[in-house]
């Protein structure tokens, strides 16, 4: 794909994941899918600090998607962070039987965050 295309999608996605980080986790995690999303047994501390963090990071990636590129550090951070995150939780989730549902939910999501974001990174856009 030409790098202006990846340019226009990901200023899409961008838009898509950060309203996704405002509000779709907090309503996955209360509402639409608490196994699959939240972990045993419930933490009202963590679940407030998930979603303060990731809503904050959402508005950041939707002020991030008039500028890709002169936030691009901003996405790079989305995407190795995602990847982390997501691969703790992969970890973790194999171990302790009663998380396996977040290796339908939240895990793959944000395998899925950073992918997207991957891709539709322009070849040479700043890491750093």
């Amino acid at each position: 794909m030409h790098d202006q295309l990846k340019l226009k999608y990901l200023k899409v996605a961008l838009v898509v994941i950060g309203v996704f980080f405002i509000a779709g986790i907090y309503l996955m995690m209360m509402w639409v899918w608490p196994s699959g999303w939240a972990w045993t047994p419930k933490q009202p501390e963590y679940e407030q600090m998930i979603m303060g963090m990731y809503a904050t990071l959402g508005v950041f990636l939707i002020r991030a998607a008039k500028a890709p590129l002169a936030n691009a550090s901003l996405i790079w951070f989305t995407i190795w962070s995602s990847i982390v995150h997501a691969g703790i939780m992969l970890v973790q989730a194999i171990v302790d039987k009663t998380e396996r549902a977040n290796l339908l939910g939240d895990i793959p999501a944000l395998f899925l965050v950073a992918i997207i974001l991957w891709y539709l990174m322009p070849k040479g856009a700043p890491a750093s």
